[in-house]
């Protein structure tokens, strides 16, 4: 339903705007998945977190790990409810695990240098990770999102370093985690996904032969 819904108003854009072109489609395509898509998940997370009393760490840890998390992509659920689920899993999982987790100082530098260096590794393994659905064919494009889930992920890692409030920092540091994770292809092999990319870096090897 969504994705007909944001091709319907990409195609409506053309006929008013002929500029645009396949590259840009694909952008504004996915900006559109990302923003109607989100919305209502992110409404219902924020009011179950205040349903259950965890409503403000709910609203810190889906803005503070949003921008990691669209640039850098990951795997998808194949139904809206799965992948309503799969998000309550994530944002809930962090904070429950946030609240378990009591590191003294140093213990928090050197899992903040792990998920660092694990980040890292994954960013320039999988980022940008893209799906079947909406993949992200451009150079162009794959190149600067990969820059911004460097950036992204440098950025909250050091406000983790310097944050005094525990359960803040930790939200910080297992959200990166776990969204590192998954962009993994462990991660896409376990939940039947395949990147974009590829799939078309195949189809055009294909139809050359």
């Amino acid at each position: 339903m969504i994705d007909k819904l944001c091709g319907y108003i990409v195609e409506k854009m053309k006929k008013k705007m002929p500029e645009i072109d396949e590259e840009k489609e694909e952008i504004i395509k996915f900006g559109l998945q990302m923003i109607i898509g989100e919305l209502p998940k992110m409404f219902i997370l924020i009011g179950a977190g205040f349903l259950f009393g965890v409503g403000w760490y709910m609203i810190l840890a889906f803005f503070a790990l949003l921008p990691y998390r669209a640039m850098s992509g990951g795997f998808h659920l194949k139904t809206h409810i799965g992948c309503l689920v799969g998000t309550v899993l994530f944002y809930y999982g962090n904070i429950i695990i946030s609240k378990l987790l009591y590191l003294t100082d140093f213990q928090k530098i050197i899992l903040i240098i792990l998920a660092y260096i694990f980040g890292i590794l994954m960013v320039s393994l999988y980022a940008p990770a893209d799906t079947e659905n909406v993949p992200i064919i451009s150079k162009k494009e794959r190149k600067k999102k990969k820059i911004l889930s460097f950036f992204a992920l440098s950025l909250t890692l050091i406000v983790a370093v310097f944050i005094p409030d525990r359960m803040i920092s930790n939200i910080l540091i297992i959200g990166i985690i776990l969204q590192s994770l998954s962009i993994t292809r462990l991660a896409y092999i376990i939940t039947k996904n395949k990147y974009g990319y590829e799939i078309y870096a195949q189809e055009m090897e294909n139809s050359n032969i």
